[in-house]
């Protein structure tokens, strides 16, 4: 496979950063605007707050952030020495990503559908069905919990335990890693 140029990896980085900080941004964002229902006594209020959510997670910076991440590091491993699993830490991190792009599509995103539609048929009422608060409940624990794991990959990349060798070996090209 060809490699990028040190300039072309530079750039890659770039954007792969760009998305990451877009996926874990827009993720905290989520987090932070749920605690503005806190106190809401209007329908259209709690709608709306509910639909900011949604389409900050679905359309502006979230999913656009996972998916950039996801393309920019599977560019990343075919284009650049890294591969796919040279390294234990990178192996985590495929699989965590990975994970978190398939627990967001299956259960964080239509948890917070949820919330969104019901919020749009019933109003404030929606602040005391179980399926609202259900949905809500998991949401805000499950999404923390995406967060914290995506600052967690954060600190792999730059730490990169469980890298093979001593962490004083010369990488290719012979650059410390």
């Amino acid at each position: 496979m060809k490699r990028l140029t040190p300039n072309g990896l530079r750039w890659l980085k770039g954007f792969h950063l760009l998305t990451v900080c877009c996926w874990i941004g827009g993720a905290l964002s989520l987090i932070c605007l749920y605690f503005l229902k806190e106190g809401v006594a209007d329908s259209g209020e709690l709608y709306g707050i509910n639909r900011s959510i949604h389409h900050v997670d679905m359309n502006i910076v979230v999913l656009p952030g996972a998916v950039g991440s996801l393309l920019t590091g599977l560019c990343y491993s075919l284009f650049s020495h890294w591969g796919f699993f040279r390294h234990r830490w990178i192996t985590v991190k495929w699989i965590a990503t990975v994970t978190a792009i398939i627990f967001g599509t299956f259960w964080l995103g239509p948890w917070e559908t949820a919330m969104m539609e019901i919020s749009g048929k019933l109003g404030i009422a929606s602040l005391h069905d179980a399926t609202y608060l259900y949905s809500q409940r998991m949401n805000l624990s499950f999404g923390s919990l995406q967060v914290a794991t995506l600052a967690v990959l954060v600190f792999i990349s730059i730490l990169k335990p469980w890298k093979k060798g001593s962490p004083n070996q010369a990488g290719p090209g012979g650059k410390q890693a």
